[in-house]
């Protein structure tokens, strides 16, 4: 299954096993947060100020 931008963080962490540790590289420390189990990738991408298609292309490697 491809990871996309509209995709709540909760749904990826369940779907890819290392999605976490790749969140946590860009720096999104908070992905156990319970706020951020509801916004999608695109949100949190914008809220850390991190490229999205960079995360998506690691995300979906």
């Amino acid at each position: 299954m491809a990871i996309t931008k509209d995709m709540l963080i909760s749904e990826i962490l369940r779907e890819k096993a290392d999605a976490g540790e790749i969140l946590m590289r860009f720096g999104m420390g908070c992905v156990g947060c319970p706020s951020s189990q509801m916004e999608t990738l695109e949100q949190a991408a914008m809220v850390h100020g991190l490229d999205l298609e960079k995360l998506l292309e690691a995300l979906n490697k």
